[in-house]
């Protein structure tokens, strides 16, 4: 956990999975801001760190596992 996130956040009371849905959510945000035109499928995987597999789906990049 960061410094900042861990100034506000009250560790006797958390969500680590809700923590991270935010987090993940946060990092979309400020790729759409700095975006010039809607982000692409491939750009959002990106900004997420998840890669298609060969049926389609999406799943984690080996540096988030």
């Amino acid at each position: 956990m960061d410094a900042v996130r861990q100034q506000y956040v009250d560790l006797r009371v958390h969500d680590r999975v809700a923590l991270d849905e935010i987090e993940l959510y946060a990092e979309i945000l400020s790729a759409v801001a700095a975006a010039e035109r809607p982000l692409t499928l491939a750009e959002i995987d990106m900004v997420l760190g998840v890669r298609p597999d060969e049926a389609g789906r999406r799943e984690l990049t080996s540096q988030e596992q």
